[in-house]
């Protein structure tokens, strides 16, 4: 092949004669002018984050020693490398898996059949699309075939008999015998990404970056992944194991589950494990009768809301008590158990044409008379429905049990919220023994994937330096200073900085009983005494008596309408009078009807205990809402706040409301407030 090489005197072919191509015309016209190129700004370097260096530590208060709920984590692998690998499960015929848990089992599955052809290595994968390993495996793309009994945690799939003997769906011995239940799994891994462990050691040092994020995220999947395997449910970094100790009862069918959470931490003293306890919402395990029984507030099977149970089954899981197998629940049979047919197809009975014959039956006369099986209750109840849409299958209510550690994710009640702030309470001697235990129970010292890199975790609580500062001095209206003592202070005998005048108010009972000319006097008096100037009442509106058993919304909707119609104008303020001293369905009805949709102040009480001291209380509340100043710091009456006090300054306060759990619908509320 002929070859071309530049020389003094134009190109030439191989064998070195002349190119006869001419020469190329000139690029640069004779009346340019060239300019002077600017020099280009050098790239911007990326900007490292670094946390705000300390000035110093504090000196006031009185110096004690505390004791932290971290233990100190040692590093001593930091030359090695977090592997990143990216993970695709699919079925066989290339559909992805999107199962929660899923994931898991057939990652565990390929770790323990392709042990060899992954050199042995320790995973951490976090459920989803995301491995890590503590160096390299053999390839950047590893492909392999796995197969698996069902992935549903050793549940059946919703077709198969409750007891692997017969079924109420007549075609269950006839798939029983094909290897249904056998799946196969295709699983791609292939290389994303390298992380230096010596990432760690940098963050600890201040020297923040991506890595070290990236690196502590795999120290927090560790953790997560080894929950997991102990059985544990998880709830992002909280871990809860299935031990009945740890469940509260709240009412209505739902538990407290008491765990943990469990993350690594980066700390002035060095690299940390942070352990706290958490709460999370469960099921109550256990017969599913008893469970509607609990959940509705009812007294026996036969009184519950068949429609409302439906809804609150679907997609729980269950096993039977005849064969200990778990099941998805998708809904309940449109008849009872005694009226609900199926066909039975008779395995030994066939007709002319050798076709097996089939038989009508109820479900109820399936499980009592070919199984055996003593239904007390079930025949005139819906069965529960653990099939396809187009293929049911029943089983009869009192042979299900729901099973433990599934999460209830409604919104609690006023009154089962008050019974977990209740029943989570806890002293600090009883906490750290909780989190100790934690601690032994979790065995991370056994975690292959920690002790690849070195990691070693303390048992002792880490202990660190306080100081308890002296408390503030307050100024009331009389110009009287006060120190509080152990956190209190009290307005015995004492006037408000700044009280407001009440003018224009009402007083709005639902059905408590007290007596509310006796309350109003008190009041007005009590005020008078903080310097609160109080009008009499305009009206009592007292609930009328056929409303009481109605919804919170509609008797608050009804009291409106009884307001509206009596006062001249909007008040300036509603005292609210509420039957029950916590947890009132009211309360929430009523502040919204009065704030979002008519911007009156209100405030709520409960008298039944009303002394000075519950009234001062309820005025120091009114006080403040109406636009007064109850008392002032000290330090606020002579310009000494550093820097702030000398200089025109305005200060900002921002902050984010989001739904509570149960609430997904109600949207985030950011709110800002600004003071100079």
């Amino acid at each position: 092949m002929d070859s071309f090489e530049p020389d003094g005197n134009g190109a030439r072919d191989g064998n070195g004669a002349p190119d006869s191509l001419p020469p190329p015309p000139p690029v640069i016209p004779p009346d340019f002018v060239p300019t002077r190129v600017e020099e280009q700004e050098p790239a911007k370097k990326k900007v490292v984050r670094v946390p705000i260096s300390r000035r110093g530590l504090g000196s006031r208060g009185q110096r004690i020693s505390l004791l932290t709920n971290h233990f100190k984590v040692n590093v001593t692998n930091v030359e090695g490398h977090f592997y990143h690998y990216s993970v695709s499960v699919s079925y066989e015929d290339g559909r992805p898996v999107d199962g929660k848990g899923a994931g898991r089992k057939v990652i565990d599955r390929v770790q323990e059949t392709y042990n060899a052809e992954l050199d042995g290595k320790d995973f951490a994968y976090d459920g989803e699309k995301s491995l890590f390993t503590v160096g390299p495996l053999p390839r950047n793309k590893l492909e392999f075939t796995v197969v698996l009994e069902d992935i549903s945690s050793n549940r059946n799939n919703g077709n198969a008999s409750p007891d692997a003997h017969g079924s109420p769906n007549g075609n269950d011995r006839k798939r029983l015998r094909r290897p249904y239940r056998s799946k196969t799994f295709k699983v791609e891994i292939s290389f994303a990404a390298k992380i230096p462990i010596q990432a760690i050691a940098n963050a600890l040092r201040g020297q923040e970056s991506e890595n070290s994020q990236e690196a502590f995220r795999v120290l927090d999947i560790i953790l997560r992944q080894h929950a997991a395997k102990q059985g544990c449910l998880l709830v992002r970094q909280s871990f809860f194991h299935n031990d009945p100790k740890n469940f509260a009862d709240v009412g209505g069918g739902v538990l407290g589950c008491r765990g943990f959470h469990s993350s690594f931490r980066t700390t002035q003293g060095g690299l940390s494990l942070n352990i706290d306890v958490s709460t999370t919402m469960i099921i109550q395990p256990g017969p599913v009768v008893d469970f509607l029984i609990a959940n509705q507030n009812v007294r026996d099977p036969f009184s519950i809301d068949w429609a409302k149970a439906k809804r609150t089954l679907k997609n729980l899981r269950i096993k039977t008590i005849t064969s200990n197998q778990e099941y998805k629940i998708t809904g309940l049979s449109e008849k009872l158990c005694k009226e609900q047919m199926f066909s039975l197809k008779q395995k030994n009975v066939k007709d002319d044409d050798g076709e097996v014959q089939e038989l009508e039956i109820t479900v109820y006369d399936y499980f009592v008379n070919n199984r055996n099986i003593d239904l007390r209750y079930s025949g005139d109840l819906p069965c529960i429905n653990v099939g396809k849409p187009k293929r049911p299958t029943y089983i009869p209510l009192e042979l299900c049990e729901l099973v433990s550690l599934q999460r209830y994710t409604k919104a609690l009640t006023n009154l089962q919220r008050a019974s977990l702030v209740e029943k989570s309470r806890q002293k600090p001697q009883e906490r750290m023994s909780v989190l100790s235990n934690a601690l032994k129970l979790s065995k991370y010292d056994n975690e292959p994937m920690l002790r690849s890199c070195g990691i070693s975790i303390s048992t002792n609580f880490a202990q660190v330096e306080g100081r308890v500062l002296p408390a503030p001095r307050l100024k009331f209206g009389n110009g009287e200073d006060f120190s509080p003592r152990n956190g209190r202070w009290n307005f015995n005998n004492k006037k408000l900085v700044q009280p407001t005048k009440i003018e224009r108010w009402a007083v709005v009972n639902f059905s408590a009983r007290c007596d509310i000319r006796s309350l109003v006097r008190d009041l007005i008096k009590c005020g008078e005494m903080k310097g609160i100037l109080i009008d009499q009442p305009f009206d009592v509106f007292e609930e009328s008596p056929q409303f009481r058993r109605s919804s919170p919304v509609v008797r608050v909707e009804k009291m409106f309408d009884e307001i509206q119609s009596k006062l001249p104008g909007a008040p300036q303020f509603l005292l609210c009078l509420l039957p029950e001293r916590k947890n009132s369905d009211l309360y929430g009805p009523w502040k919204r009807k009065n704030l979002a949709d008519f911007g009156i102040v209100t405030q709520c009480m409960a008298p039944m205990r009303v002394n000075d001291q519950y009234l001062t209380n309820v005025l120091l509340k009114i006080n403040a809402k109406l636009g007064g100043l109850n008392s002032l710091l000290a330090v606020e009456h002579s310009p000494s706040i550093p820097i702030v006090s000398k200089v025109p300054t305005i200060i900002l306060g921002m902050d984010v409301s989001h739904g509570s759990p149960g609430h997904s619908d109600i949207p985030s509320i950011a709110a800002v407030i600004s003071f100079h």
